[in-house]
This record gives structure tokens, sequence and C-alpha cells, in this order.
């Protein structure tokens, strides 16, 4: 079955078990956390699927790059709708070659992975020669022929189409209304800070630039300009949000965290790999301790609850009790780890590979972990440990 068939089939046969009901019941917030990933968040949008099939609505969505342009098809678009905007969105930038062109491409890598590998390098590198459609178009004449200073020195590619894509599959007046909480993460270039475009902190209105920024990866995308200061991709810095939707507000949660960059991998065996697991190192430790950081501000509030409950009634120091009182104030947390475990014939060129094969690939790949998760019921109850916090890795579906 292809994302397209499975797209279908979700929108006739979508239900709302129990479970998803009591989760929605139980927590006061459901996040969906959209890591970067570059072509990998195809692994996302199926994601996103299986979770809108089982009834689970997030009310708060954050992304980095490609997670931000996901989140905002879906906070930017009715529930019924947003599994077929992301669908539209990934075949206009997967845009495949003629069908005869394309069962070939199909049957050739079936031949093994050796096959698949050549195939994938082969439409890697048409997108760095021709970019992705309705995404990215090459410069002309390249960055190094303009002149310093201009905004064409600064990359290989020009973002321009996406921002036509966007206002199309987007609607920006939902979007900055509020009835989904929605963040997106980019570093301000100038300072090196990062920072959070919000829909719910009573800052600038939502606009594309600000979600081109977070995906503006340097050297091949542009800085984006916003309001007198640019900005690049944002996960040069950070590439989860888990920490930041913690911060915001001390509310049950129950997070899906979806991940495009598994920590674990094996010792590379050539440059090749060296290459594949650079990348993964670099863009998914962050996610492992942003992770380990919130079971551990669960702890550090518990032993402090502790503490403070021994304190006898004329201790003093009121104002400073008080304060701390607030912040042991601790909730529930569970974190649902969704990771995209790359196949050995995927190589370094995955995060740009636009094309329909591995597109509808990530996309299966998304759909049946999420499914797989969504079967084990533990994850909608609240947790009963001592940190009040519970981390979920169920693999693949």
């Amino acid at each position: 079955m292809t994302a397209a068939d499975r797209t279908s089939a979700g929108t006739r046969h979508s239900r709302k078990p129990d479970d998803a009901e009591e989760g929605r019941n139980g927590f006061q917030r459901i996040a969906l956390l959209l890591q970067g990933g570059g072509a990998l968040g195809a692994y996302q949008a199926g994601a996103y699927q299986a979770l809108e099939e089982r009834g689970v609505q997030p009310n708060w969505i954050a992304g980095i790059s490609i997670g931000a342009i996901n989140a905002a098809l879906i906070a930017g678009n009715a529930p019924g709708e947003r599994v077929a905007k992301l669908r539209r969105f990934w075949e206009m930038v997967t845009d495949p070659p003629f069908e005869p062109a394309l069962e070939w491409v199909r049957l050739f890598a079936q031949e093994g992975d050796r096959q698949h590998k050549l195939v994938n390098q082969l439409q890697a590198g048409q997108v760095l020669l021709k970019g992705a459609p309705k995404f990215f178009e090459p410069r002309f004449p390249p960055p190094y022929f303009m002149p310093a200073g201009s905004i064409g020195a600064t990359s290989f590619y020009d973002t321009a189409p996406l921002r036509q894509t966007l206002l199309q599959l987007v609607d920006f007046d939902r979007l900055n209304s509020g009835e989904t909480r929605f963040a997106i993460g980019a570093v301000n270039i100038a300072t090196g800070n990062f920072a959070y475009f919000d829909n719910g902190n009573g800052t600038a209105r939502i606009t594309p630039d600000h979600i081109i920024a977070s995906g503006a990866l340097p050297p091949g995308f542009p800085p984006i300009e916003i309001d007198g200061q640019f900005y690049w991709d944002g996960g040069l810095v950070s590439n989860t949000p888990l920490q930041w939707i913690l911060e915001q507000q001390d509310l049950d949660t129950l997070a899906f965290q979806v991940d495009l960059w598994n920590a674990r991998g094996d010792i590379p065996k050539d440059m090749a790999e060296v290459e594949v697991r650079q990348k993964e190192i670099q863009y998914s430790s962050r996610t492992r301790a942003a992770t380990t950081r919130a079971r551990d501000d669960q702890r550090l509030r518990g032993a402090l609850k502790r503490i403070l409950a021994k304190l006898p009634a004329d201790f003093g120091l009121e104002e400073d009790v008080g304060l701390l009182s607030k912040a042991i104030d601790r909730k529930s947390c569970n974190v649902v780890q969704l990771i995209y475990r790359a196949r050995k014939y995927e190589g370094a060129s995955k995060d740009y590979d636009f094309s329909r094969l591995m597109m509808e690939e990530h996309w299966a790949s998304g759909y049946e972990d999420a499914r797989h998760a969504l079967g084990h019921p533990e994850i909608f109850h609240k947790p009963r440990n001592a940190e009040a916090f519970a981390s979920y890795d169920f693999g693949q579906g």
C-alpha cells in the first residue's frame, strides 16, 4: 500500500478508541514535537496520519526546520484536512519522473541494497543539480559570481518557491488564531541565540518567512530577514523543541517526539558511513540530552518537595520557601519517541533525497511506527514513578 492509498484509507476509517480518549482527558497538553531532517520529514507526515486515525489530536505543535513546515501544515489546517495537505506538500516537492521510469526505478531498487543505494544516489544527485520542485531551486549564476552582500552570494539555492507553496497549503489565519499552540525555532545569525516564533506569546504574526527561516540551513539556503534580524535553521543550535515545550507551562503532558536522526548506530567502516554517522550524532544528540534533562528536572523537583515537607512551620524565609514551593508543583510527563531508523541503502544524501520512491518509504515507516506505539496503552496513563516522567521507544512497527 502506498502513502496515497494509506491516506485515502485513513480518511475513510478514522476512529477514536478509548485509550486515545483517555489520553486527552488525562493529559492537559498533547504535544507533537517535530525534529529537522530534510527529505526524511515525510516520516513525520506518516506518523501524524496514524495519530489522527487514532483520534489523537495535538493541541501543542512545535518544530524545527522540515519539522516547522510539517507543523505549519498541521496547525494551519482543520483536523479533517491535515493529512491531505501533508500529502499534497510531499507530492509537490517530490515530483516523480513519468510513470514508466518511476516503475523501472522501483523494480531496479528491489534487486538489492547495492542497487537501491545506487538509485538513491542518482536521485539525490538530481536534487543537487535541479533542486526540489515547489521547494527550492539552484541559483544562477552561482553564489561565487554574485557581489558580496547580496542575498544571492550567501546560498546555493533559492527558497522562493517554498513561500508560494506555503501560501497555497497553509491557512495563516487559522495558524495564528491560537486554536493550536504553534512554535518553531530558528537561530539569530548576528547573536548566535536561538529564538522561538510562537503564536501564543503575543509576538508578531507568524508568516511564511518565519517557517522558511526555521529551515534555512546554510550554505544551501539563504538567511531570512524578520523584523530587521537575519535567521538560519534552528537545527544549528537545537534540533528538538522538547525542553521549550516543558518550560512554557506546567501542564500534564503527553508528548510525541518524532525524530528523524537515530542517536544509536554502528561504527563506520568507510568514509561514506563516516559522513552518515556524523550527521546522525550531530542532529540527534541534543534530542537525547533534552529527554535526559527533562527527567532530571522532574527528579530534582521531587527531592526538593521532600525536603520542604520536613521544614518546621517556624523556619522563616517565607518568601524563599514560597518561591521554591511554586517550583515543585510538577506535572506528569510521558514522552513517546518515534525515531526513524534508516535502511542500509540510505547514505549521507538521505536528508536531501527528495525522490518519490523514498518519500513513500519514509511516509510508510512513520505510519507503521506510530501505529505500533499507539498500540501500547501505557502511554495514555500518567507515570507512577518517583519522577512523574516516562519515556517510551517501542522501535519499528
